[in-house]
């Protein structure tokens, strides 16, 4: 016998359904998290089983928008969201925190770093000076600790090396030109080679790690975001390496039966296709 239809009355109220934006989201993370009645699934998760998740949501945000596909960006943008409320009904269910405590963290945030534009402070200035404002406020928010106290662990290495050495550069630890960094970058080249057949892996590690950290640096001097330069980086590896593939194939051949000189005569071919289309 098939089962009876739902109460449309109670469709019609259920704010999983038809409650208005963010409060039909929460509305359905209450549910889902609901001990009683819930998916088993969502109660066992905690804030350290979901923190990956938000990572791996804020990177396919910020491929979505590498790509220009501004069509999954709404999805993806959701998908972030969805985080935050999960985050904040795990929170209110501990009782550290709940929604209307972290949007009005935030809020106050905003406005106790803006004061040019919610205080008395001149919206005369240039983003650069906009910048250092905002990072003084950081500052006096952090308190007494550390000059490098603060900057998340979390962070893809790159761009926390990045944040590391423009704090030090704040208090004056760092080269006033570009040429040092290129300078340094040469001589922890030079360690690394002339040192890869005498160091322990462990020491050749911390070699590569050093130079690395100093590729940051001339990143940081340019102006250059080091993440987004590596990654179009792939990308354009990406795509000559497919055409390779795609001229072996038309031999009926694949990248194996091919060798180093041919497949690199090709990817010079790749890069002079890709000159000649711009």
């Amino acid at each position: 016998m098939p089962e009876p239809l739902a109460d449309p009355t109670a469709i019609r109220l259920d704010p999983c359904r038809t409650g208005p934006g963010i409060d039909r989201l929460r509305a359905i993370m209450a549910r889902l998290r609901d001990p009683a009645t819930g998916c088993p699934w969502d109660i066992a998760q905690t804030f350290a089983t979901i923190a990956p998740y938000t990572i791996e949501e804020a990177y396919e945000v910020a491929d979505a928008i590498a790509r220009g596909a501004w069509g999954e960006l709404e999805g993806e943008l959701g998908d972030l969201l969805l985080q935050v409320v999960y985050f904040a009904q795990m929170g209110e269910e501990a009782g550290h925190f709940d929604w209307d405590g972290i949007c009005t963290r935030i809020a106050d945030k905003m406005i106790a770093r803006h004061p040019h534009i919610f205080g008395t402070e001149s919206r005369d200035k240039t983003a650069e000076q906009q910048v250092a404002d905002w990072e003084g406020v950081k500052a006096a928010e952090r308190g007494p600790a550390g000059t490098l106290a603060g900057v998340a662990l979390a962070l893809p290495a790159l761009t926390r090396a990045v944040k590391l050495q423009a704090r030090a550069a704040r208090v004056g630890f760092d080269w006033p030109t570009a040429a040092g960094v290129t300078d340094k970058i040469a001589e922890e080249a030079r360690e690394l080679v002339e040192a890869r057949d005498r160091l322990s892996p462990d020491a050749l590690a911390e070699e590569y790690g050093d130079l690395m950290f100093v590729m940051a640096n001339l990143a940081r001097h340019l102006k250059i975001d080091p993440e987004a330069a590596l990654r179009a980086a792939n990308a354009k590896f990406e795509r000559r390496f497919a055409r390779i593939e795609a001229w072996l194939a038309e031999t009926g051949r694949r990248p194996e039966d091919s060798d180093l000189a041919e497949m690199d005569a090709l990817w010079n071919r790749a890069k002079a296709a890709e000159r000649a289309q711009r």
